[in-house]
């Protein structure tokens, strides 16, 4: 049977993506870079420290460290998310299906642990996870498996037998190199990119998930 369903957090249970992408444009704008949106799309599901060395890559700054822009950004990030993130349609649904099961529910982000537990707790769903585990306290970051396998390691389950809820294309690509099953949930810009073709399940939305979906990965379970 299936032994635990581990969540990404950001654009996934809630809906911060756009708020990370004002903050990391506004930030980077201090150091003279001027992002769009677009291009910070392209960094999603990355850790903060990933996303700020791909774009210095591109256009070297002077005056801040890359270090000292990626905590501005989890700085202002974390204040904004706290007051004013919403949870994205179907999470609470899709976590009591879990729960009512009796499935131990994780949480495997990119983002800080302290980010991820005021999430939690403003969408009032702390309550129903075993776990939260954060890819800043991993040697490597998502597209990696670290943070996954670490969070199987710590619910004592097998990845072949857990689901993942990824809706970027590197945390879905993290999830599968853990070996897990896994469902995207890819947003509507690129919900039709091949990135997404590894997933063993795709949904355009969380509302989309119900029984018929979890008996089909049940189906895809090793024997």
């Amino acid at each position: 049977m299936i032994e635990a369903a581990i969540f990404d957090m950001d654009g996934l249970l809630v809906d911060s993506e756009p708020i990370w992408q004002e903050v990391a444009i506004e930030i980077f704008d201090t150091v003279g870079v001027s992002l769009t949106v677009e291009m910070c799309q392209e960094g999603t599901g990355l850790g903060t420290a990933d996303f700020v060395k791909l774009f210095y890559e591109r256009f070297p700054w002077e005056g801040k460290t890359q270090e000292q822009v990626g905590q501005e950004i989890i700085e202002l990030g974390h204040e904004r998310i706290g007051a004013e993130a919403q949870v994205m349609p179907g999470a609470h649904d899709t976590v009591r299906f879990f729960y009512e099961r009796t499935i131990p529910l994780a949480v495997a982000s990119a983002s800080p642990m302290e980010i991820i537990e005021t999430v939690l707790r403003r969408l009032d769903l702390i309550q129903y996870f075993t776990l939260w585990h954060s890819a800043v306290l991993e040697t490597r970051s998502k597209p990696h498996p670290d943070v996954y396998l670490s969070t199987i390691e710590k619910l004592k389950v097998k990845g072949t037998h857990s689901i993942a809820f990824e809706d970027s294309g590197n945390g879905l690509r993290s999830a599968h190199a853990a070996d897990m099953l896994t469902v995207a949930v890819p947003a509507p810009y690129e919900y039709d990119e091949p990135k997404f073709d590894i997933a063993d399940i795709k949904i355009p939305s969380l509302t989309h998930f119900n029984e018929d979906i979890f008996n089909n990965l049940v189906q895809k379970l090793p024997l």
